[in-house]
């Protein structure tokens, strides 16, 4: 079975000590644990607005790339990227936090709109619609108003818990995705059930 063609990944972020352990930060725990788990490094890179590094995985060399340019100019970074290694939207992948999903839950998809994320509307006014969107769930707070604060909070402990669950389980899949292909790792990670969410105060 062939495996899904990938250059770029992509982890949506803010940069800054402040933010580093904020639910809006999720993309960017995902590729911290893809550079972990396969040997690479990430180092600022001036040319693409942002921290990036090679790995090898099942063979595939891929780039990691956390745009340092804050949330809603991250599609200028990826482009930059994209543009330098000629690489089309359709081989990108990009995690990032997702609202619509509960604490726990991983998505994966192709296309689409940005429904309501600053960074996938740039990255899509940049690429297009046509890349791959790794949807780490955060859940909603219960007033709409609230989302702004809620998404650059740190989550409650069971929520944070819940969510290192499913970028592990996202990394552990993730060389399945480029050799066996997006059928069977969508199967696998949207059969995943996050564990309960309890309330400890803390977010």
């Amino acid at each position: 079975m062939a495996g899904l063609s990938l250059r770029i990944v992509v982890g949506l972020g803010n940069p800054g000590a402040e933010y580093v352990a904020t639910r809006h930060n999720s993309g960017f725990w995902f590729v911290d644990e893809l550079a972990r788990r396969h040997g690479g490094r990430l180092k600022s890179e001036r040319r693409y607005s942002g921290e990036a590094g090679r790995v090898t995985v099942e063979g595939v060399d891929l780039w990691l790339l956390k745009p340092m340019t804050y949330m809603n100019r991250s599609g200028q970074s990826i482009r930059a990227l994209c543009d330098y290694l000629q690489v089309p939207a359709s081989e990108v992948l990009v995690a990032h936090d997702e609202l619509d999903l509960p604490p726990g839950t991983v998505r994966l998809k192709r296309g689409g709109g940005a429904g309501g994320h600053n960074g996938l509307k740039d990255t899509i006014s940049h690429l297009g619609e046509d890349f791959w969107r790794l949807r780490l769930g955060i859940g909603r707070p219960q007033q709409r108003e609230e989302v702004i604060g809620y998404v650059l909070r740190r989550p409650s402990l069971d929520d944070e818990l819940a969510i290192n669950d499913a970028v592990t389980l996202a990394a552990d899949e993730f060389p399945r995705l480029l050799s066996q292909g997006a059928d069977r790792v969508m199967n696998k990670l949207h059969a995943h059930a996050p564990r309960p969410a309890g309330q400890d105060g803390r977010g």
